[in-house]
C-alpha cells in the first residue's frame, strides 16, 4: 500500500452547507463557493487536482482529467468545531455536542477559577479574541486580571499580556480551568491566548496553547502508534489530541511556517503519517470575515503545492481536506456547518476517481487505518478505489 500518508487539514475550508445547516444558523454558508463568487480565486493547482470537480465553483473549472480522487465528507457528529471535526477524522463520533456558553460561564465556575488562580478575571462573555483584547487589554495591564472569554465554539479562552502574566503562569491558569471544566461544563478546549504590545496596538503571539478533552481510547492515532507506525504532527494537531500516539511534533507560527515545516517533516519522516493543520484560514480570516485574507491564503497554499509535489515519493499518499467551515462572506463570525472537500492523490494512486459525498469524516481515518493494517469502528475506507 502507501508507505507514507501526508494528511493536510485546511482549517475551516468548507465546501457548502450541510442539510442541517439551518439548525446551526448557517443557511447559505459555503466557504469556498461564496469566496469564489465574490472574489475571483486563482487556484490552478487545486483545480488540476479536481477541486472544481467536487461541485460547481465560480471561476474554478472542473479538470478534464483530475490528478486526484475527489469528493466531500459529511460531518456526522453534532457540532462544527475543531475538536469535533478532528476527532471524527480519527474515528470518534460525538453523541452530543460540547457545551456552549453564549452568555458567559456560570458564577460558580468563575468563582472557583478566580480562587484557584489567586486573581480576579475580567470579560467572561462571548467575543472576538482580537476585539476583546483591544477593549480590555489596557484594564488587564493595569489590574493584572486575565481576560476570560468564549465564542460560538465550545472554548474557555484566557488572554493575557506576556509581560503582565508570564507564559508559564498563563499555562498554569489554563490547566486549572481544564480541571474545573468537567462533567456538564466540559468544553472542548481551554485555550491560552497570549499577546504583547501597547494599548491600541496589541498583537497575539504564537505562544497559543490548546488544552483539549482527552480523546476516547482506540482512535486512529492510538492504533497507528500501537502497531509501530510513526506519527509526525505539524501545527495544533498535537494539542487537539493531547499528543496521543504522536512522536515528533512541531508548532507553527502561521500557514507559511506550517508549509515550510511540512517540507521539513517530509525529510525527517520517510514513512508513517504526517498530520498537518494549517490554521490561518480559520483563525486569522474566517472568524474576522476577512474575504481578501482568506482568498489570498488559499492562493498561497495553491502556489506552494508544486514544490511540495516535487518532494513526493512513489510510496506517498496525500489527503487534503478540512474540519468544518468558517465562511467569511456571511454576517456570522463563527464556524459554519459545511461539508469538507477531499482530494487524495500520489504518484502511485489512481487519479480522477469520484469519491462522492462521504457519510462521515471518519472515512478519511478509515482509509489511513486500512492502509496501515488497522481498523476503526466508524467510517468506510476509500483506499480500494484509489489503489
Amino acid at each position: 500500500m502507501f508507505r507514507r500518508v501526508i494528511w493536510i487539514v485546511l482549517d475551516s475550508v468548507g465546501i457548502g452547507e450541510m442539510p442541517d445547516a439551518a439548525a446551526y444558523g448557517d443557511t447559505g454558508s459555503d466557504t469556498l463557493g461564496n469566496l469564489a463568487r465574490l472574489r475571483p480565486l486563482h487556484l490552478p493547482n487545486m483545480c488540476r487536482l479536481g477541486l472544481g470537480n467536487i461541485k460547481p465553483l465560480t471561476g474554478l473549472p472542473p479538470a478534464p482529467k483530475p490528478a486526484a480522487a475527489f469528493g466531500r465528507c459529511t460531518l456526522a457528529s453534532p457540532g462544527k468545531d475543531t475538536t469535533t471535526g478532528h476527532w471524527e477524522m480519527v474515528g470518534i463520533h460525538l453523541k452530543k455536542p460540547f457545551p456552549l456558553f453564549p452568555n458567559g460561564f456560570p458564577t460558580e465556575i468563575m468563582r472557583e477559577f478566580e480562587t484557584r488562580i489567586g486573581r480576579s478575571a475580567i470579560g467572561n462573555r462571548a467575543a472576538s479574541g482580537t476585539e476583546i483584547i483591544k477593549e480590555l487589554g489596557e484594564e488587564h495591564m493595569r489590574t493584572g486580571s486575565p481576560i476570560v472569554y468564549t465564542s460560538a465554539d465550545s472554548v474557555f479562552q484566557i488572554a493575557a499580556h506576556e509581560q503582565i502574566i508570564p507564559i508559564p503562569e498563563l499555562y498554569r491558569m489554563c490547566e486549572i480551568a481544564r480541571e474545573i471544566l468537567r462533567g456538564p461544563n466540559e468544553v472542548g478546549r481551554v485555550i491560552a491566548r497570549p499577546f504583547t504590545g501597547e494599548p491600541g496596538a496589541f498583537v497575539r503571539t504564537p505562544n497559543r496553547h490548546d488544552y483539549a478533552v482527552p480523546p476516547p481510547p482506540d482512535m486512529l492515532l492510538d492504533q497507528l502508534h500501537g502497531s509501530g507506525h510513526p506519527i509526525y504532527s505539524v501545527g495544533k494537531i498535537f494539542d487537539v489530541f493531547l499528543g496521543r500516539g504522536i512522536g515528533e511534533h512541531v508548532k507553527t507560527k502561521n500557514n507559511a511556517d506550517g508549509m515550510a515545516k511540512t517540507l521539513n517533516a517530509m525529510s525527517a519522516a520517510p514513512e508513517g503519517l504526517i498530520y498537518i493543520n494549517l490554521v490561518d484560514f480559520d483563525q486569522l480570516y474566517g472568524h474576522r470575515n476577512d474575504i481578501e485574507g482568506y482568498a489570498s491564503a488559499l492562493e498561497q497554499f495553491d502556489a506552494w503545492l508544486p514544490g511540495f509535489e516535487r518532494r513526493l515519493g512513489d510510496g506517498d499518499l496525500v489527503i487534503i481536506t478540512a474540519d468544518h467551515g468558517c465562511d467569511p462572506t456571511t454576517p456570522s463570525t463563527d464556524h459554519s456547518r459545511e461539508y469538507v472537500p477531499v482530494l487524495a492523490y500520489g504518484p502511485q494512486a489512481k487519479s480522477g476517481v469520484p469519491l462522492g459525498v462521504r457519510a462521515t469524516l471518519s472515512d478519511l481515518g478509515q482509509t489511513v487505518a486500512e492502509n496501515f493494517g488497522c481498523h476503526l469502528e466508524k467510517g468506510t475506507s476509500f483506499l480500494p478505489a484509489i489503489l
